[in-house]
């Protein structure tokens, strides 16, 4: 269903809310949260996701599922969007935290078909065959690892969110210990501790985040000059090992 607003629709007695949208470059949908799950796909484009707890990148063909009462911001990169909200009770898969997953080829066309339901209308029994299939579908995909933790306590929390902003290769451990106040050991310390990663490795794998919109307009070499990586194959290498897909795959997604 596309031109609706979710508050107009979230009371249908229905589990499963198909809702389509397009929206332009760089939008941001400002901190919010739904009472029902939410399973975002990126039909195009990419959307960068934030909580409280951590942050996820979502490239084109990929959706993202959102925990019901989950409090989240999302910027949309030239992305066109199917979401479907979902009664929690209808739920067999874990809902614990967000993840990303791959949409592949069936998925994707159900989630086509579902994007010209309307439930205010009534749902007919082909329709719904089409919403229980996607939730079969969904409660197999496998997920892929596009996400860092950030931090809830200050002063941690600014510092990740600021980076995330505009991540700089320049910024060392010791700027984040003199901007913290505490020593590069202790920052080492309670960093890890908050986030099960040393301070380098966090900023190492948001830089490889960031790498994911560029993909759409750069080619491998730029993104990994843009990023500071001696050559393509040392970005290639670091970004397959992080999240288990070439950066040439994302390439004009």
């Amino acid at each position: 269903m596309r031109h609706a607003k979710l508050d107009d629709i979230d009371h249908l007695p229905i589990p499963v809310i198909p809702l389509a949208t397009v929206y332009p470059a760089g939008f941001l949908l400002r901190w919010h949260e739904h009472r029902r799950a939410q399973f975002l796909y990126a039909a195009t484009g990419t959307m960068l996701v934030e909580t409280d707890d951590g942050a996820w990148t979502v490239p084109g063909e990929r959706a993202v599922i959102i925990p019901p009462h989950t409090r989240h911001q999302v910027r949309m990169l030239d992305v066109e969007t199917s979401s479907l909200y979902i009664e929690p009770s209808a739920i067999d898969w874990p809902l614990d935290a967000c993840r990303v997953v791959e949409v592949g080829s069936l998925l994707r066309e159900l989630l086509l078909a579902a994007s010209h339901i309307d439930p205010r209308d009534g749902v007919t029994a082909r329709e719904a065959g089409v919403l229980d299939l996607i939730m079969h579908e969904i409660a197999t995909l496998a997920e892929v690892p596009l996400h860092v933790p950030i931090p809830a306590a200050a002063p941690f929390a600014q510092l990740c969110r600021s980076y995330l902003a505009d991540p700089d290769l320049s910024i060392s451990n010791s700027d984040w210990a003199a901007t913290c106040g505490m020593s590069e050991r202790t920052l080492n310390r309670q960093f890890k501790l908050s986030t099960g990663m040393s301070p380098a490795a966090w900023r190492a794998r948001a830089r490889l985040l960031a790498a994911i919109p560029l993909l759409r307009h750069q080619n491998v070499s730029e993104v990994a000059a843009r990023l500071g990586y001696a050559t393509p194959a040392a970005f290639s290498y670091a970004f397959s090992r992080a999240f288990n897909v070439a950066p040439s795959r994302l390439h004009a997604q």
